[in-house]
């Protein structure tokens, strides 16, 4: 029994052609969309990957860019062949063409799906790597007169700024590492001799942060040294006074942001997708209706048009059965006990031929 059957006059299989046919030129957009989306999402990530770890946090923008440029292709060559399945003398020529386009299509509109999903499922991916690579920059801050570190203090001091952020976790994460390059410590200051001996590593380590950490909003002058030092500062508490330096951590900042971003990215293309799908049903009833109009033999009168000729149950059963027969056609059949591959190999023992000999008569 067919699965949700519909009958067509000829009139209706006219509208739904030409419906199909604005449908799928707006599908054209669509797909223009999603390579849009897709090139911005891979652009946001490129402005960032200086603290970034290498990962698969572009696979997402990748496929993004991908699916539209196919859902370009597969919906300009179904805008044609709907144009042509308005009239049954054009469509006979696309007949054999339907089932494979519909077939490509429908995994197309599944990779759409499966695009959107992957929006929302590369939160943890994304973390780990501004997580390693937020560790890294903050690690070589300092480092700006060796060659391919030198541009990362501009690179967090400007994310900072940007952001509002300030460290990976956050502002503490400054005092475990040393930020301030050893060309701008005074070594025969005592202080800074004192500090160095007092870390087992060797580094000056201070309780400040860089003045990107600031909050320009702050009523008081930012304070940028001796965080933890309640009498260095007038009026100072660092336990119960609100800091005038950013405390969102930048990995949390960078997260929220490219994570609203997916989110919406997500939305459109689950949007695309379910519109997709309606365009694909609509061809499978437009070629279901038109070749039965063709079996029938009158273009004039009416057809049916399904999404499944028989049941679900009965369609799967079938589609299993031809991938468990799938190569059986190249397998060499043999007799139980006998291992021969050459088992059907005809004898070829001249001896055992029997031959029709002509004798020559003799001359007389």
């Amino acid at each position: 029994m067919a699965v949700l059957k519909v009958k067509f006059t000829k009139t209706k299989r006219d509208k739904l052609a030409q419906i199909l046919w604005i449908l799928n030129w707006v599908s054209v957009v669509s797909g223009i969309i999603l390579f849009s989306l897709g090139l911005f999402l891979k652009i946001e990530i490129k402005k960032r990957n200086e603290v970034m770890a290498k990962g698969d946090i572009n696979s997402v923008p990748n496929m993004l860019i991908s699916v539209g440029v196919i859902a370009c292709i597969i919906n300009f060559l179904g805008g044609k062949i709907c144009y042509d399945c308005s009239d049954a003398n054009k469509f006979s020529r696309w007949k054999l063409v339907m089932l494979p386009y519909l077939v490509c299509s429908f995994c197309f509109t599944f990779c759409i799906l499966v695009g959107a999903v992957m929006c929302y499922t590369m939160k943890n991916e994304l973390e780990e790597s501004l997580y390693l690579g937020l560790r890294d920059a903050i690690k070589f801050y300092k480092d700006t007169d060796i060659p391919g570190r030198c541009f990362l203090k501009k690179t967090v001091d400007l994310l900072q700024i940007a952001f509002h952020c300030c460290g990976n976790n956050g502002f503490r994460d400054w005092f475990e590492i040393q930020w301030v390059s050893a060309r701008y410590l005074n070594m025969a200051s005592k202080e800074v001799q004192d500090r160095l001996k007092s870390n087992v590593d060797g580094k000056f380590l201070v309780d400040g942060v860089p003045f990107s950490c600031c909050n320009p909003s702050s009523p008081r002058p930012c304070i940028q040294y001796q965080l933890t030092n309640n009498s260095a500062h007038y009026n100072y508490d660092f336990l119960t006074e609100e800091l005038n330096i950013w405390v969102k951590g930048c990995r949390e900042a960078l997260l929220d942001y490219y994570t609203t971003i997916m989110r919406s990215i997500g939305i459109a293309a689950l949007l695309i997708w379910l519109f997709e799908l309606s365009v694909l049903i609509g061809v499978r009833y437009l070629q279901t209706a038109m070749k039965n109009v063709l079996l029938l033999g009158d273009l004039e009168g009416e057809s049916d048009g399904w999404l499944l000729e028989n049941s679900f149950v009965e369609t799967a059963k079938y589609n299993i059965s031809i991938i468990k027969n799938l190569g059986k056609a190249n397998q060499i059949s043999t007799v139980s006990g006998m291992n021969d591959p050459n088992i059907n190999v005809q004898n070829t023992d001249c001896s055992k031929t029997n031959i029709t000999t002509k004798h020559i008569p003799a001359a007389r």
